[in-house]
Order: structure tokens, then sequence, then C-alpha cells
């Protein structure tokens, strides 16, 4: 499995915003239950679309501005954005299928 990395607000317009590829950015945090099931769909995800979509995480907690700029209210929530537009948004625990089948379409 891949590990996949964390941005923060600081890099968050580098990573995610102005990066080449999609980007699928996993808000998080790590008391949160139905983040800890979904981190191993989203580490083999990333490990399968390497070199089509970036795959990173932001914990919810360390980085409040990023979550109130995207109106993230719950957690998990999975974003997928392209040209720095939003163009997927899952919230609650996804099964890997459910997470292909959005993302796919925009790679």
């Amino acid at each position: 499995m891949t590990d996949v990395k964390y941005v923060t607000e600081s890099d968050f317009q580098d990573e995610v915003i102005t990066a080449e590829l999609p980007v699928l950015v996993d808000f998080t945090a790590t008391w949160c239950q139905p983040c800890k099931m979904i981190e191993p769909i989203v580490k083999q995800l990333a490990g399968e679309w390497e070199g089509k979509v970036k795959v990173v995480k932001l914990d919810a907690d360390k980085n409040p501005n990023i979550m109130m700029q995207y109106g993230v209210m719950g957690i998990p929530t999975l974003m997928l954005f392209k040209g720095g537009e939003i163009k997927e948004r899952m919230t609650g625990f996804q099964p890997k299928e459910k997470l292909e089948a959005k993302v796919t379409p925009h790679v």
C-alpha cells in the first residue's frame, strides 16, 4: 500500500489547487472511526492511481481554515479537485467501488 502524504493550510494551494493531476483530498482526523475504516481503501487507490490521481490527506483538527473554506461539516469527507475546482464530494464511509466510480470519469 502507498503512504498518503498530509497537506496543510500552508501548502494546500501548491499541492492541491495548482496541481497538474486531479487530486483526491481525504479530510480526516486521528480520533475518527469511519476515517480509520476508509484509510486502507484510500491507500490502496493511491497506489492504483499513481501517476493519474494524486491522493493526499488533510488533518481536520490542524487545518480549520481549509475546513471552513470548503464547508466540511463531517468527516471523513473526500473531495476530488481538478484544475483547482471541486469535481466530486463524498462524505462518510464509502466502499472502494463507489469511490472509483466517482473519481474515474475525471481521470
